[in-house]
């Protein structure tokens, strides 16, 4: 029997879980975003996207997700 641990989150001021060992690239193509086309901030602090496939989530973590809009 396995048990899956999940982690306590919020993105964008609503809350969220996520399995533990979850990297940032996988949370954000979880709730349908491109991870190339984001901006992300991590507990007030912005998050280089080179760091998304290796940084993973942490219990408690508060995110704010932005997504890049084009148009003129």
């Amino acid at each position: 029997m396995t048990i899956e641990f999940t982690l306590s989150l919020r993105i964008n001021g609503e809350h969220r879980r996520a399995p533990e060992g979850t990297t940032l690239a996988e949370l954000i193509n979880s709730i349908g975003q491109d991870p190339g086309r984001v901006a992300v901030e991590r507990n007030l602090e912005i998050i280089p996207r080179s760091s998304f496939a290796t940084l993973c989530v942490e219990d408690g973590d508060d995110y704010e997700i932005v997504h890049f809009v084009g148009g003129g």
